[in-house]
């Protein structure tokens, strides 16, 4: 909610592919209002940043821990004479002190209020005995280079032959119109006019070298030229053919679980200790605003004492398209011999909040459970109605078959019978009864409502 959770992931994927390392800063933004009067709660931000404005310095016997995180950048701004000026921005963080610079002047100092650094480094690529990260197109770079020159020649050529030089003997250029429907006429005898070819000689071979290049820029960045939309035959392949498929695909992506999942995690852990310092409530389970009740041996609150609080899992789906068809049956014979429970199906199958699927399942069953018990509520009092009207309406009768009170054949009333004790079940019980019958009779007889309409020659 606080962030557009696929624009982030974006970026820093983007940013680790391409240089090599993605920097994460994790910041809260406080509650403010607008100059519009409009109120804006707060939120914790995650910023990825630019790995050019990133410097970091790392332990000297620990390459994850960072001592000190420098970001320094340039932008444009308004000097005070009004005119357009190029100002430089520096932020010093450490585990216990953040500074501010503008143009190497101090404008802020305030202390770390998480004791740590807010910032998470993420190398795309680990490198033995190194801190930092390498570049996914570090492999092809000089490749990629010379099949843009080789693509460059193969556009002359074409050019070249697209527009040819024309070759004029024993005549004059000037008297001849050159351009389309243009018929040339009147020229001497052993004049001769022809276009100036060659160089296409070279073309196919070219062309060859361009396939190979594009071949190996694959080959070194595990990417197969089918997974880039190459023609290939439609056929109903399963998902445990295209991993074969797309090994080298799938050695990468489970290469890039390696790193991104614990760096995420690292953020996760970032954005818990801002929660808890600025908005504490966050960790008390809300039974008015939750939707899923407490299971037996969770607690209604979190302590933020303990490390495990700030712990959590990234899980990562499959990237390959997964045939729902067989997974659902695979699944329903799981689920008959008792093997998975409704839960651990609804994961199978790709959903990503399990129990709250579960939950909405059930109240839709309550609620259809309550519509037909209000419809038969209906039906029965229609036809009532009409037997009363018919003259048809039998007699009522008490318990027993004996005739009611004040019916033909009416007996004396029996002796009061002692009160019944209940006990605190019972009366929980009637009550969740009256509950029953109450929404019943309002699925049934529901109040209407007052309704608004806005003219048709209002309504613009």
């Amino acid at each position: 909610m606080d962030n557009n959770k696929a624009t982030v992931l974006w970026e820093i994927g983007q940013q680790g592919t391409v240089s090599g390392d993605c920097f994460i800063k994790v910041a809260y933004e406080e509650a403010y209002v607008d100059p519009a009067g409009r109120k804006h709660p707060g939120r914790v931000r995650i910023l990825p940043l630019n790995s050019s404005f990133a410097f970091p310095e790392f332990h000297p016997h620990d390459r994850e821990r960072l001592v000190r995180f420098k970001l320094k950048y340039r932008f444009w701004g308004t000097s005070l004479e009004g005119t357009r000026q190029v100002f430089t921005y520096t932020e010093i963080l450490t585990d216990d002190i953040i500074e501010e610079y503008i143009n190497d002047e101090l404008i802020d100092s305030r202390p770390n209020p998480l004791g740590t650094i807010p910032v998470i480094h993420i190398p795309n690529v680990r490198i033995s005995g190194s801190p930092w990260g390498l570049s996914d197109c570090n492999d092809i770079i000089n490749i990629n280079r010379a099949y843009n020159e080789t693509a460059t020649d193969i556009a002359d050529i074409v050019n070249y032959h697209a527009a040819p030089v024309t070759v004029i003997i024993g005549a004059k250029a000037s008297q001849l119109e050159k351009g389309a429907n243009k018929v040339w006429g009147g020229l001497p005898k052993d004049a001769r006019v022809e276009n100036l070819e060659g160089g296409a000689q070279g073309l196919k071979g070219a062309m060859d070298f361009l396939a190979v290049m594009k071949k190996s820029m694959h080959e070194m960045i595990g990417v197969p030229e089918t997974a880039l939309g190459q023609a290939q035959p439609i056929s109903n392949t399963s998902g445990v053919a295209l991993s074969i498929q797309f090994q080298p695909l799938m050695n990468r992506y489970h290469q890039k679980i390696v790193q991104y999942a614990h760096g995420l995690e690292r953020v996760n852990e970032l954005i818990l200790l801002n929660l808890a310092l600025k908005e504490p409530e966050t960790f008390i389970w809300d039974p008015n605003s939750s939707t899923v009740p407490l299971k037996q041996g969770q607690v209604d609150r979190l302590d933020i004492n303990d490390p495990i609080t700030f712990r959590s899992y990234v899980h990562f789906p499959q990237p390959l398209p997964l045939d729902k068809l067989i997974a659902i049956n695979e699944v329903q014979s799981m689920l008959s011999l008792g093997l998975e429970s409704k839960e651990g199906a609804l994961r199978i199958l790709g959903e990503e909040f399990p129990i709250e699927k579960l939950s909405e399942i059930r109240q839709e069953l309550q609620d259809e459970a309550m519509a037909d018990g209000a419809l038969k509520l209906i039906q029965t009092q229609i036809e009532q109605d009409i037997m009363a009207l018919t003259g048809s309406m039998p007699a009522q009768t008490g318990p027993g078959g004996s005739s009611a009170p004040g019916g033909a054949g009416a007996q004396a009333p029996a002796a009061p019978t002692e009160p019944v004790l209940l006990d605190d079940a019972t009366i929980a019980a009637q009550m969740g009864d009256d509950k029953v019958r109450t929404r019943l009779v309002t699925e049934a007889y529901g109040t209407q409502l007052p309704q608004r309409r806005v003219p048709q020659d209002y309504e613009k």
